[in-house]
């Protein structure tokens, strides 16, 4: 009989309740930490490799070495050991892992931690219908694809996807399935040849919903089956036939009818958010438009999502769109040297009357958690993050957006979280080397860069839908700041090349990663390469003050003394225009302008105030890796920045 449980050190291991605690006190561990800790503590003393833990803890995924050893360094963070000089885990080199801890079984229950205590990361029962990776093995999780068209139809293929959602979101409420995102659902389909068996294989899913819609004129059929992936069974059937007009009764009977040959109760099976068939479809249309992450699709997302609540001025789940699509068309903006800021104004207010409407509605909150964020608003951000993902636990979206809503050690769980729940998710290593960059652990923020470029080359190798943008950027400055100006010119280089300005985030992109090949080329000294990258930084934003600083050293450098001249009176120009729209961004342009001029103290202390009035959060991260301060980073006058931003890390 297995153990109960085992004791190490001043930790004990519950096998019944799924848990790891120390003293009386729960650690947050995420289902696969757990999975990982147990899988060790069952083999003390044991050499277990590398491909062995890959297979036991991620059967079947696509989950790289790197993703393991950054599995690992997280357990022994929240385990509080040291790789160095290892207490629990140590590493063999090029084979795997040792749990060097002498490790107790546990043959007698162990006692439930009092109730007051919450429930540690993946304790929650999947009954709920929550999407996470981990499920109870008794609970079958399910997929369902979009409704194909019987006859193309331009006027209705929102149907496709509308139908698809509102299946999606019936079968949820039933909470006898783990049903899988519709967006890592989207996204599957679109990295596979579309085969059942590897979409189903993608997401882990043992069974599928697939169907058809077909529209004539006022007349619309429904059909659809819950496929076994494994052997092609169809397990259930459903065909419903209406008017146009029914459209919500018609799928909401589709679920019936499935649920009726599973026989389960589907009683309370119908999640309808609005009783108007416009608005529904403007809605589908907008979501679309929004999830395409196309810049010229922005605006048009919005216009869909004003004709929703037009159509249904209580439609919450649709002022929550029109948040999002109003932070999007934001979002296009902010590297502007002054974004839009009234777009910006007009979110948090949709977001807030879609919070009215609707409290429960965990879209809302994790929408005004990203808008707060992004306006500077850090202590609201963190509590509508922290509610969207109270309320839908099991959504990686609500948790990724409480990420960036937070910093620090907050932001690491919460990252933590949203891998666990979607590892192919490859932005998330970006907020986590943020972190790490702040904290000045270059190493740790370079190893976890190389797990998400991975990811994020694999997704775009195979047409992922939600590849990440900036990590080959991000990396090649960690590179740079370690002098390995070689390697940092490629991974700029890359990030130029993967960039797409009608992306969202992708023409920023591309002009950061000039940037910083610019810096890197300067300190090859290939200055006419540099003189050129800066140039094409400027291409992307004409009036962009670290461009234009770049540019105005390297042409200093090569004698061009006038025109070099005239790009530094630009950038202070352009300094003074957004200085007080964007302080902390200002603050390291300024400060950077003042190490050129030689005033490295000035310079330090200019970081200092901006750090100290701004609120907590990610203000200057980036400063240990800026090029303008790679020479004067170490001196005693920028102690005192480094010292700050660890401590906002922390």
């Amino acid at each position: 009989m297995s153990p109960a449980g085992y004791q190490f050190g001043a930790f004990r291991f519950d096998r019944v309740g799924y848990r790891l605690s120390r003293d009386a006190e729960i650690v947050d561990l995420t289902p696969k930490q757990l999975d990982l800790l147990l899988y060790l503590l069952e083999r003390p003393a044991t050499l277990v490799t590398k491909d062995e833990l890959l297979d036991a803890v991620w059967p079947g995924a696509n989950v790289t070495e790197n993703a393991l050893a950054q599995a690992v360094s997280d357990l022994r963070q929240h385990l509080g050991d040291d790789a160095s000089a290892p207490t629990f885990i140590r590493t063999v080199a090029r084979r795997g892992y040792r749990f060097v801890a002498a490790v107790t079984p546990i043959t007698m229950p162990l006692e439930s931690p009092p109730s007051q205590l919450p429930a540690a990361a993946g304790e929650r029962s999947w009954s709920a219908g929550n999407d996470a990776q981990g499920a109870h093995p008794r609970v079958k999780t399910i997929a369902v694809l979009d409704f194909a068209q019987a006859a193309p139809d331009a006027e209705s293929a929102w149907l496709s996807t509308g139908i698809a959602e509102t299946v999606t979101n019936d079968l949820r409420r039933l909470g006898h399935f783990r049903v899988v995102d519709r967006r890592r659902v989207l996204e599957a389909v679109r990295a596979t040849d579309g085969s059942l068996g590897q979409i189903s294989t993608a997401l882990g899913a043992q069974l599928l919903v697939v169907g058809s819609v077909q529209r004539s004129q006022q007349k619309v059929r429904i059909t659809s089956c819950i496929v076994d992936a494994g052997s092609g069974e169809a397990l259930a059937d459903a065909k419903v036939d209406g008017a146009f007009d029914a459209i919500f009764d018609l799928q909401d009977e589709v679920v019936r009818q499935l649920g009726r040959e599973k026989q389960l109760p589907t009683g309370n099976a119908s999640t309808r958010d609005t009783a108007s068939l416009h608005a529904f479809q403007a809605f589908t249309e907008g979501w679309l438009s929004l999830e395409s992450l196309e810049v010229d699709r922005m605006a048009t997302a919005v216009g869909d999502f004003e004709r929703a609540v037009a159509a249904d001025p209580r439609y919450a789940r649709a002022w929550a769109g029109l948040a999002s699509a109003e932070l999007a068309c934001f979002e296009s903006t902010r590297a502007d040297n002054e974004p839009n800021r009234a777009l910006l104004e007009r979110a948090i207010a949709h977001a807030q009357d879609a919070i009215r409407l609707d409290d429960t509605l965990a879209e809302a909150h994790a929408t005004l958690a990203l808008v707060f964020a992004s306006a500077g608003r850090s202590d609201e951000a963190g509590v509508a993050g922290r509610r969207a993902v109270a309320i839908e636990p099991g959504n990686w979206r609500h948790w990724f957006r409480l990420g960036y809503a937070t910093w620090g050690q907050e932001r690491m769980r919460a990252a933590a979280q949203t891998q666990s729940l979607y590892p192919e998710f490859a932005f998330t290593h970006f907020h986590v080397a943020m972190v790490h960059v702040a904290r000045g652990a270059l190493t740790e923020a370079e190893t976890i860069l190389r797990q998400g470029a991975a990811v994020q080359d694999r997704q775009i190798a195979r047409g992922g839908r939600y590849p990440a943008l900036g990590l080959h950027w991000l990396l090649g400055l960690v590179r740079l700041a370690a002098g390995d100006v070689d390697e940092a010119v490629a991974e700029f280089a890359r990030e130029v090349t993967l960039g797409e300005p009608r992306r969202l985030y992708g023409r920023e992109y591309q002009m950061h990663a000039s940037t910083g090949l610019g810096a890197a080329f300067m300190r090859a000294g290939r200055l006419p390469e540099a003189i050129d990258s800066f140039r094409r930084a400027l291409g992307f934003y004409a009036e962009n003050a670290p461009a234009l600083l770049g540019l105005s050293r390297a042409l200093a450098a090569t004698n061009h003394t006038a025109e070099a001249a005239t790009h530094r009176s630009k950038a202070e120009s352009v300094l003074a225009a957004f200085e007080p729209a964007r302080p902390q961004y200002a603050a390291i342009v300024r400060a950077e302008l003042l190490v050129t001029k030689g005033d490295t103290a000035a310079a330090a202390a200019t970081l200092i105030a901006a750090l100290r009035a701004a609120p907590p959060g990610f203000a200057c991260w980036s400063v240990p890796i800026e090029p303008a301060f790679d020479e004067v980073i170490s001196l005693p006058a920028f102690a005192p920045v480094l010292q700050e931003l660890a401590t906002r890390a922390r």
